[in-house]
């Protein structure tokens, strides 16, 4: 009975750790409120991600012709804007730097990221992104305040510019911009949300679809549930 007290206390003591570590986390993350549904975004966060993110990133798992088709992208338009990397539009998105090269120089190879938004969370992509601060102990210059130690630098210093981070009475800290970027902050953050919303649809282009497709799976049981309801009281009306 001891060691079943103990086992309890233990997982209790367990439970509410990883409750406290899981608000922690919620509560430091920024809202993306990204949609999906946003052709016009999709295209922005399209462009967004080839011009400032493919360099380092693979996104293996989509093909630009799959993107021309379901963004309203032509075939020309990919070729002249979107395919940097490669000669067909049925290939998959690659960086041309080598992956031991990348290693050597940031440490580790940058991760792909087809599923990164999904395995993630796009408010924790958006968030990561507009998290970075002047860091001179860091080999690139700059941390992050949601993934300390972080090996990737600020791609996107120009556009945001630089912050420093400042540590408030309470110890939590905060954010604050010491050299404005081209960028205002509302025009950044709407860059971000085009970004993390390109970034959620490669993870799984079928959302829009399988979410359509599932309103009217749950219309025909519904319809279905109304439908047997009354055959059964039709059937049963003689039996006592």
């Amino acid at each position: 009975m001891k060691i079943d007290k103990y086992i309890l206390i233990t997982l209790v003591m367990f439970c509410s750790l990883n409750t406290e570590i899981y608000a922690a986390t919620k509560k430091a993350l920024e809202k993306a409120n990204n949609d999906s549904s946003d052709i016009s975004s999709l295209q922005r966060g399209a462009r967004n991600f080839m011009n400032y993110c493919s360099g380092c990133h693979s996104a293996e798992y989509i093909r630009y012709d799959v993107i021309g088709e379901d963004l309203g992208i032509s075939q020309s338009q990919l070729k002249k804007y979107l395919m940097f990397n490669a000669q067909q539009s049925f290939d998959t998105i690659n960086t041309s730097m080598e992956m031991e090269d990348a290693a050597g120089w940031f440490g580790q190879a940058p991760p792909d990221l087809s599923l990164m938004a999904r395995a993630k969370s796009t408010d924790y992509v958006y968030t990561f992104l507009k998290s970075f601060y002047v860091d001179s102990s860091s080999p690139t210059g700059v941390d992050n305040s949601i993934l300390a130690g972080t090996s990737m630098p600020n791609v996107l210093w120009e556009l945001q510019g630089h912050q420093e981070y400042i540590n408030d009475e309470s110890g939590s800290g905060y954010l604050e911009i010491m050299i404005p970027g081209k960028m205002s902050a509302e025009d950044f953050n709407f860059f971000l949300r085009d970004t993390v919303n390109f970034l959620e649809y490669i993870s799984e282009p079928i959302k829009n679809e399988r979410q359509a497709l599932g309103i009217k799976v749950l219309i025909f049981l519904a319809f279905f549930l109304v439908l047997a309801y009354f055959l059964k009281k039709e059937i049963w009306k003689e039996v006592k």
